[in-house]
């Protein structure tokens, strides 16, 4: 996997400012609204709401699975293990279809959404990472500054996205999530979500989440276990997040960024 780009290493230095210059994304703060419990023991590679219930999907050759979890308790409700060789990554639903991601196998599996009982098998080049949907196209993640357009019925590329923040290319792009007809994207290995113009691959804002999650030393690998969630309730405008083996899911509302916020006469 990639390092970070100098630009976002310039986000995470800056990220109490808000630049002037043309094009230059603006940078969110946070505010935490409520926390929901979350097993410690995941690993988290994939992450969605639907219909009152997270649904997760968990990393690493031997403990990968597919979960339906209860949002208040936290109680797995149901579960599918991935079985080695294959490491889990992304998932999403689309219609009555659960479709999940490997890292490097180069193949994905469709599940049932309501039985998790597997239905099939789909291949795709390089490796998977992470997965979204709006009502017309699912977007994967690769790792790279590309996000993948897939038909959701065939699941077969038929476009890209060229992610890109004031002209440099953003790697490192992983868990997905749309939101509001944007993609928000986790930034493997830092505290940013970026928010990402479908139609034009254009950093649009990026969400400083600086200071949420365990402190370093209070997971099993502070150094791994890294912000990589992104969930959304949309009928309740609610945004979910979490990371790897982290004990909470952190539902947030974002703050303006300080030149937008009204000052007081």
């Amino acid at each position: 996997m990639k390092s970070l780009t100098s630009l976002l290493v310039l986000f995470l230095v800056c990220c109490t400012h808000v630049a002037t210059a043309r094009d230059t994304p603006a940078i969110y703060g946070y505010q935490v609204v409520h926390t929901y419990p979350h097993d410690t023991g995941v690993y988290t590679e994939g992450f969605f709401y639907l219909n009152g219930y997270f649904y997760e999907s968990t990393g690493n050759v031997g403990a990968s699975s597919i979960r339906k979890v209860d949002i208040k308790t936290g109680k797995v409700l149901q579960t599918a293990d991935l079985p080695p060789p294959d490491y889990g990554e992304g998932i999403v639903a689309w219609k009555n279809r659960l479709i999940q991601l490997t890292w490097q196998s180069q193949h994905g599996f469709i599940y049932d959404l309501k039985t998790f009982k597997k239905l099939g098998q789909f291949d795709y080049r390089g490796e998977g990472w992470a997965l979204t949907a709006n009502d017309k196209h699912i977007y994967m993640s690769d790792g790279s500054a590309t996000l993948r357009v897939l038909d959701p019925e065939t699941l077969k590329q038929t476009g890209k996205i060229d992610v890109t923040a004031s002209g440099s290319p953003v790697i490192n792009l992983n868990e997905l999530e749309w939101v509001k007809g944007e993609i928000y994207a986790n930034v493997w290995l830092t505290h940013s979500i970026v928010r990402i113009d479908p139609a034009t691959g254009k950093v649009v804002g990026v969400i400083n989440l600086t200071g949420l999650g365990p402190k370093p030393g209070e997971t099993l690998d502070p150094s791994n276990d890294v912000l990589n969630g992104i969930a959304y309730d949309a009928a309740h405008d609610r945004l979910f997040v979490t990371g790897k083996r982290w004990p909470l899911i952190y539902e947030i509302k974002l703050t303006l960024p300080a030149a937008t916020v009204p000052t007081s006469k």
